[in-house]
């Protein structure tokens, strides 16, 4: 059966996957319809959320689109003792916020209801982050006609995902805003773009989807000459109207606050505008996926109902500053204009 080839795209443009925050069904249908790669997140929804987020968008577009997952986390967690200190140490947060800290948990986020739901649905793409699936997960998606994608942040991350039957792999450089996708928190990917591309692409054999740090055409076209197939923007589509993007988080991104890498909010390694919360709670927190990610959430919450940038995880690639306020589908295609115009300049020179 085949399956969908990122190298037939009209425009080498994906829109990153944004697990509780930005993704929408309205940006990824402007973005596939654009002629891009639109994407739903569907971590941290229940399954029939993530049912009627895949309906909404097919009723605005026939163009493929894919959907998000996160691979299960380790179980159990590593130091339950080191999430309730934690959980303790942000007394001062929930005083602040009236309210209290969640309750942590060690759960999957609904996997394989998930799985079931997406073999059932038969979305173009489906990628994973957070580690690789089973064989057997990505050889019964391909036999429903489903290409899967999977997250790496080294070239021995990328060799394990070619061996487990991958058609792609969306190479994350350590410039990426959000989790890193590395397959072992432990031990994340801190390895740039333009090196793991090329790293990776000396690995294996198989299409790159270059992703972080991107904002630009010339970014796009940088990416396609080290040897992706496409580029992945994340942040870049943040600031666009059908992002589901905070306000406060808003705000934040049209500044020029450094950027840096943190477990505060989720316990897990991600990038994000440098905040209060993420400068007193940082160095405590520790690597316990998702949960610390639950303990926090409340906080969280409440934080973003007051319009408070500095109780909230405002993820951010290092290039954010270079994000325009703009529709989707148009920066989809000046995303794509630009990349042409770099590339025939750079073959100029």
């Amino acid at each position: 059966m085949t399956v969908f080839s990122v190298t037939g795209l009209e425009h080498p443009v994906v829109q990153a996957p944004m697990g509780g925050g930005a993704s929408t069904p309205a940006l990824a249908a402007a973005v596939s319809g654009a002629g891009g790669l639109g994407f739903l997140a569907a971590g941290y929804k229940t399954p029939d959320a993530v049912r009627e987020d895949i309906r909404t968008v097919r009723e605005a577009t026939r163009a493929p689109f894919g959907v998000a997952l996160f691979v299960p986390p380790a179980d159990p967690v590593a130091d339950p003792a080191a999430v309730a200190r934690y959980a303790g140490s942000l007394r001062g947060e929930a005083e602040r916020y009236g309210v209290t800290p969640g309750e942590p948990r060690h759960d999957d986020d609904g996997w394989k209801a998930k799985l079931e739901l997406l073999l059932a649905e038969r979305v173009a793409v489906v990628s994973f982050t957070f580690g690789c699936p089973e064989p057997d997960v990505l050889r019964d998606l391909r036999s429903a006609g489903v290409a899967t994608w999977v997250t790496v942040t080294t070239p021995a991350e990328a060799v394990a995902a070619q061996q487990a039957g991958a058609d792609a792999l969306v190479v994350q450089g350590i410039e990426a805003g959000g989790h890193r996708g590395s397959f072992d928190d432990a031990a994340p990917g801190e390895i740039g773009l333009l090196a793991l591309l090329q790293l990776v692409g000396a690995a294996v054999d198989l299409p790159l989807i270059a992703t972080g740090g991107l904002a630009t055409g010339r970014a796009v076209a940088a990416v396609l000459v080290a040897g992706a197939a496409a580029a992945q923007l994340g942040t870049a589509f943040m600031r666009t109207p059908e992002a589901a993007t905070s306000a406060p988080h808003r705000r934040a991104l049209a500044g020029d606050a450094p950027t840096a890498l943190t477990r505060a909010f989720s316990g897990r390694t991600a990038r994000g505008v440098v905040n209060r919360f993420l400068v007193e709670h940082g160095p405590g927190a520790p690597s316990a996926y998702p949960d610390v990610h639950h303990v926090t959430a409340p906080l969280r919450a409440a934080a973003r109902e007051r319009d408070d940038p500095d109780g909230i995880n405002l993820w951010a690639g290092q290039a954010y500053p270079l994000a325009a306020e703009a529709g989707a589908a148009d920066l989809v295609r000046t995303l794509a204009a630009e990349a042409r115009e770099a590339l025939r300049a750079g073959a100029q020179r």
